[in-house]
């Protein structure tokens, strides 16, 4: 079922947006729960901002839905990506770790989160190396809704959560 032939197939913009974005995807967990803001996080947080970075900004190379001129309006979520990147890390610099964590985390859902969930519509590339050329679109559609709800009450449940004064 999983098969990474459409990806590996597809433009070199598309697989450097795909691996930035997974690899992102893969460290946010680390980046965003672990509890204790230590030389891991600080690492980890660095490298999920260059994956990020270099996703939001190969998204511009990335030209299939042409709704406005040559863009989409998912490339919109790339502008709020590094628009919201470059601000979280100047929060954290500045020492103001509320405005960073809560900047990173809405970054988060809406440029892997929601951005993510709509690589997995039906037709999609990302749609066929998860699912299968032939994965029924209702079966996909559900998987679809269960991820971006799952997502969206992980965002909903560390937000609610207290944390420590730092």
């Amino acid at each position: 079922m999983f098969d990474l032939t459409p990806l590996l197939e597809a433009p070199t913009a598309v697989q450097i947006h795909a691996f930035a974005a997974l690899e992102a995807l893969l460290l946010t967990p680390i980046v965003l729960f672990r509890k204790k803001r230590d030389m891991i996080h600080r690492i980890s947080g660095y490298i999920w901002v260059t994956n990020m970075l270099i996703a939001a900004f190969s998204s511009f190379w990335i030209m299939e839905i042409q709704l406005i001129g040559p863009f989409s309006p998912i490339h919109a979520l790339s502008l709020y990506v590094i628009f919201n990147v470059v601000n979280a890390v100047r929060h954290a610099r500045r020492g103001n770790i509320r405005a960073h964590m809560g900047i990173m985390q809405g970054t988060a859902l809406w440029g892997l989160g929601i951005a993510g969930a709509f690589t997995l519509l039906p037709g999609r590339r990302m749609n066929e190396v998860i699912f299968g050329p032939s994965i029924d679109d209702g079966v996909s559609l559900a998987v679809l809704a269960s991820v971006v709800m799952t997502v969206g009450a992980v965002i909903y449940i560390v937000r609610r959560t207290p944390r420590a004064a730092t």
